[in-house]
């Protein structure tokens, strides 16, 4: 086997039609290889020791470069290669954005019995983004989160959620998070910084996020893909129920792990279907 690599986008999709081009210190190309559908290149021809430039490109992402050794095997195992979406190292283009829930995942993972892993998801909610054209610093998001519509895929435990034990989703109706400033924390990654709003209790909060690029739909439109997580505990926002299944282990884990991925269509309004 010449060359192998797998080519990924940022959250871990292949790319099927992306192309491997192989040149030499002199610029020359010694081989060009097509992805396959699941992202896998793999070429056959064995290549001479030495270095190489490995360039992959897909229409639609920005393309990337890295160099490969190859020995006297005449492998180059060139690993996992990551392409961004066009545009996705920037935030979108300045104005507002309109999050599509039909699109959107708002979930939080929490430990259970300190074994293993309990994921919920709430199913009813609305956001906007605002891009600042000046400074992007003064970005905005704004989301509200109706609370009861919490969804674990258990119904008695999902009622659980919503009594005064944990949501009390009859007194505190919304679950709210207002931005503050964003900042940037890497070539393609920003922290949120914001006010979440939860069980009664206000307490700021930094969002990870990934822009992962912007590409138009089917209906004319033009969208924008985010991931976002944060850690969150739930003594800080005074939901201070346990059960303990033995010393130091609690039936249901303090901590929760947000996990936010994010479709929002440029404009101040979803599109009518």
């Amino acid at each position: 086997m010449g060359l192998t690599a797998k080519i990924r986008t940022r959250d871990g999709w292949a790319v099927s039609h992306a192309v491997v081009t192989v040149t030499d210190m002199t610029g020359a190309q010694v081989l060009r290889a097509e992805a396959d559908a699941e992202g896998a290149v793999r070429d056959v021809n064995p290549l001479a020791p030495g270095p190489y430039t490995v360039i992959v490109t897909a229409v639609g992402y920005a393309p990337a470069a890295a160099t490969a050794i190859v020995t006297a095997s005449g492998r180059a195992e060139v690993g996992t290669v990551t392409l961004a979406r066009q545009g996705g190292t920037e935030l979108p283009p300045p104005g507002p954005w309109t999050v599509d829930p039909a699109h959107s995942t708002v979930g939080a993972v929490a430990q259970h019995l300190g074994i293993s892993s309990v994921r919920g998801r709430f199913t009813d909610f609305t956001a906007s983004v605002e891009i600042a054209p000046d400074d992007i610093a003064k970005s905005r998001v704004e989301a509200v989160i109706r609370a009861a519509s919490i969804d674990t895929g258990n119904g008695m435990r999902d009622d659980h959620l919503r009594s005064a034990d944990f949501l009390d989703v009859a007194r505190y109706p919304e679950i709210t998070y207002s931005s503050t400033g964003l900042t940037p924390a890497g070539s393609d990654r920003w922290t949120v910084s914001g006010e979440l709003t939860l069980h009664g209790v206000v307490r700021p909060v930094d969002l990870d996020l990934a822009y992962l690029g912007t590409g138009a739909d089917p209906w004319g439109g033009t969208r924008a893909a985010f991931r976002a997580a944060t850690e969150l505990h739930r003594e800080d926002f005074a939901m201070n129920y346990n059960q303990v299944v033995q010393a130091g282990i609690a039936a249901i884990g303090t901590t929760l792990k947000v996990e936010l991925d994010i479709q929002a269509v440029q404009g101040d309004a979803l599109p009518q279907a």
